[in-house]
């Protein structure tokens, strides 16, 4: 009899998982505006050790001032053993932390079906970055963006960045609920890797440093 009464009790268990996973999907699919892009948690949004390119990607970096220029670029490394990608930088800010080097690409990627996005990577030299969304097609000022800050190991790890935790800003200043909208991750239109100076953190950065990296997902 115990033995009956657990197996109805795992068996009910597994069901309710599965009507949930089920509904969660049903709710994705059907609040998305973007079935055609949409992500799922597990699967790859850029995937370097494959097939993903950086021929897209542009530099955004903090390049306007004739004297201490920051700048950016992405590369693929490959080699008989690994293939992966490299944002190398230079960041060279002003004495008070402003500055930024960045790389970003134009999207249409739905990630409402997730809580995260999952990064793959390790870092040399300086270890502060940011990852910044865009939505909406809202590519460019005067919209804000969305930004999630994260230190990378120097070793290869998995860095979780949750959605919910992307907060607006605009030009490194924080917005509040009445100046923007929450980001809408059904409609990213815009991904970007930044390394900046910090001017509005304890920590300065400056000088060379390269992130690598292997893969980034949805989790």
């Amino acid at each position: 009899m115990r033995a009956l009464a657990f197996f109805c009790l795992h068996a009910c268990i597994l069901w309710i998982l599965s009507v949930n996973v089920i509904e969660h999907e049903a709710v994705c699919l059907s609040n998305s505006n973007f079935r055609n892009n949409m992500i799922q948690p597990g699967d790859s949004i850029f995937n370097f050790t494959a097939d993903a390119t950086v021929e897209d990607w542009v530099e955004q970096s903090d390049n306007v001032r004739t004297v201490g220029m920051s700048k950016a670029t992405l590369v693929i490394q490959k080699t008989q053993v690994f293939r992966r990608a490299v944002f190398f930088s230079l960041l060279n800010p002003q004495p008070n932390g402003a500055g930024f080097a960045g790389m970003r690409i134009l999207t249409d990627l739905n990630l409402s079906c997730g809580n995260r996005i999952l990064l793959k990577a390790r870092g040399q030299g300086n270890t502060h970055y940011k990852i910044i969304l865009r939505h909406k097609g809202e590519n460019d000022e005067p919209y804000p963006t969305y930004e999630n800050f994260f230190e990378i190991p120097m070793e290869f790890s998995i860095v979780p960045l949750y959605l919910e935790e992307f907060k607006p800003y605009y030009r490194g200043r924080p917005l509040n609920s009445t100046e923007a909208k929450p980001l809408d991750t059904s409609a990213i239109t815009s991904f970007g890797i930044q390394i900046y100076g910090g001017v509005y953190s304890q920590f300065k950065q400056h000088g060379p440093s390269s992130l690598e990296i292997d893969w980034i997902s949805l989790g």
